[in-house]
Order: structure tokens, then sequence, then C-alpha cells
């Protein structure tokens, strides 16, 4: 048996430039993984099935798991005869804007790449992963980078200055083509992904802190006004940048100094039945060993 640690992701920015041709939008936002993460366990069988036993009971067991996804990909284009079995032991909350299924999908690409020895680059899995989702390039990767393209051009970044990360979640899902459906890219304010590469370059944390930005944030917020309370009772009680991650729900805050941390994780522990208070980790890919 073979593990896999695939950990959540955060947007520190996410613009959107326009709509592709393929119907994909063009996006530029930079990434970077927290130290909250599902945990893979893969078993090698004989039947050349693939068999999704997850801990969470609203993952999908079957061809809709991404995880499954990227075992099939794997299967079809290497002639694998071989099965699998993959346990998934949720930890990020599902459908929450922290890449979830997506670094699953992720881990299982890196995790059979070594089980059925085919010797692949971290760009070739990157690519592989393309063709599963948007995120899963990024998930391959791991550490912080700036992706573009529809999610898929990966180019690494330094880690951001070391801070704590609380995240909370709303009872609520969210439809990541929902909220990309309902974006009227008229009117939207373009984040400045520029300022937070150099505040990256430089390790400025109070610069990074005024560049978080996320275009879809206003359209969530006006779907789901509990995403509008989480942000305020953070920032009211200290956090020193707050930001929704992805298409959302899931709000973040940046704290500094560890002293405000319980502070703000039990503040919200009243309003949001999922609290997390995590480190970054954002400095190494995780597929550099």
């Amino acid at each position: 048996m073979l593990y896999e640690k695939a950990p959540a992701k955060i947007n520190l920015t996410l613009d959107v430039l326009h709509k592709r041709p393929d119907g994909f939008h063009e996006v530029e936002m930079i990434m970077t993984t927290v130290d909250l993460a599902d945990r893979i366990w893969l078993r090698p069988t004989d039947d050349g099935q693939i068999t999704i036993k997850a801990s969470e009971r609203f993952v999908p067991n079957d061809r809709k798991n991404l995880a499954y996804q990227a075992a099939e990909l794997l299967q079809l284009k290497f002639g694998i005869s071989s099965g699998v079995e993959i346990t998934l032991e949720k930890s990020i909350p599902v459908a929450a804007g922290l890449a979830g299924g997506s670094s699953d999908a992720a881990a299982t690409l890196r995790g059979l790449n070594r089980l059925w020895n085919l010797k692949l680059g971290v760009n070739e899995l990157a690519t592989l992963g393309a063709r599963i989702g948007s995120d899963v390039s990024f998930c391959v990767h791991g550490g912080t980078a700036l992706a573009t393209g529809r999610g898929e051009i990966i180019e690494s970044l330094p880690a951001p200055p070391n801070c704590w990360v609380i995240l909370a979640k709303p009872a609520i899902s969210v439809s990541t083509g929902d909220i990309y459906g309902k974006l009227d890219l008229a009117s939207i304010a373009h984040t400045d992904t520029a300022t937070m590469v150099e505040a990256l370059r430089t390790g400025d944390y109070e610069k990074m802190c005024k560049s978080v930005g996320n275009v879809l944030e206003p359209v969530t917020m006006e779907l789901h006004p509990q995403v509008v309370m989480l942000k305020e009772q953070m920032k009211k009680f200290g956090a020193d940048a707050v930001l929704m991650s992805g298409s959302g729900p899931t709000v973040f805050g940046l704290v500094k100094h560890e002293s405000r941390v319980p502070r703000i994780y039990n503040g919200l522990k009243g309003f949001c039945p999922e609290v997390y208070a995590v480190r970054m980790v954002g400095g190494r890919a995780i597929f550099e060993r």
C-alpha cells in the first residue's frame, strides 16, 4: 500500500481576463498550499478495477470522483491492467473552494506514477492533470505558483511570508460553474497580480495582505450572504487580510501574530460549523521529494 498527502490550496489572487473560444475562462491566479490535507492510500489489486472508499459520505465513489478519473486516465493511456483501491481520508471540506477533489486527483496521479512505475516527470503529470480539472495541474506541483491559461500553465513562486491561515466554511456548497456563469466580465475590478508576485518575491507580508483579491467573490457574496458575514466577522476579530478562496464559499484570514489566532478561531466557531487554524506550507513543491 502506498500513501500520498493531498493538501488544500487557497487563492491569494484570482482574476478572470476573458472568455476563451473553447468555452473556458482565461484566468490569472496565485495559489498556495496550506497545512490542511486529505490522506490518500493506494492499494494495488489484480482485478483491473478502480475502487473508491471515502470517509466522507458526500464524496462520490464512481467516475464523478476526480481521483477515480485520474486512475482511469493513467490506466487507459498506459495500458495498465492492474486495478487500484483508493482510500480517501477527507479533512478538506467538500465543495469549499479549497481544491479538495483536485488535490485528491493530483495525489492519485503522483502515487500511481510510483505504484505503477510509470517514471513520469512533474510536467507530464501536470499536463495529464489538466485533462481532469483546471486546478489539478497546480495541485500536482503544490507549493506556491502563478497559474494562467485555464489554470494549467504553472509558474512557481516563492513561498508567502510565514503566517497563520484561518479557514471558515459556512454550511453551504457552491457550484463553480454557476459562479463563473454569473460573472460579468465587463464590470469586474481586476486583481493586482503583479503586486502580489512582487510581495512574494520580496517577502513583504504587508504588501501581500494589501494585494489579495478575487473577482469571483462579489458574485458568490451576492448569492450567499453568509460569506459576507464571515468576512466581516473575521476582520472584526483581527485578521490582517480576509478573502474568499476560489469560487467559495470558504473564507480565509491571514494572521501574522499567533496570539491573535485563538480569538479569531473561537469567535468564528460561533458563526460557522467548520473553522480551521493552519499554517502556510507553500514553500516546496510536493513532487520534489
